[in-house]
């Protein structure tokens, strides 16, 4: 099969989730991040010892960003149109078939990515089915 273009090593800087000051003390505080405002809150304030906030210096390199562990960059694909756009493409993206395409058109679409030589990150979804009839 098709191999990524330049296999990178991605390295993330911070993998745990940034969690809300206070959401475990309170189980009405919703976990996802609210940056805090008040006039004295240690965490905006930054002491030592306190959750750390997400800043600029956490993103991604920008060579990793966006890449699927396998190497590629991810391409939803809706229909067979949209694989063609990926010919000239496909060591750096992997065709992806969106959620809401049917059994039938999936079949389509990942037949036409074989003969693009182009990789479907789903490829196996939705064919259990045909293969049990």
């Amino acid at each position: 099969m098709v191999a990524p273009l330049v296999k990178r090593n991605i390295v993330k800087k911070h993998t745990n989730r940034f969690k809300r000051h206070q959401s475990d003390r309170y189980k009405k505080i919703d976990e996802s991040w609210r940056k805090p405002k008040g006039i004295d809150n240690r965490v905006r304030r930054r002491f030592s010892g306190q959750i750390a906030m997400p800043k600029i210096g956490y993103g991604s390199n920008s060579n990793t960003r966006h890449l699927l562990p396998n190497g590629f960059k991810k391409f939803v694909v809706n229909n067979v149109a949209d694989l063609n756009l990926l010919l000239m493409h496909n060591r750096v993206f992997a065709a992806e078939i969106a959620h809401n395409v049917s059994s039938r058109k999936r079949v389509l679409i990942v037949e036409r990515a074989a003969q693009l030589n182009v990789k479907v990150t789903n490829a196996a979804g939705r064919l259990r089915t045909a293969e049990n009839e």
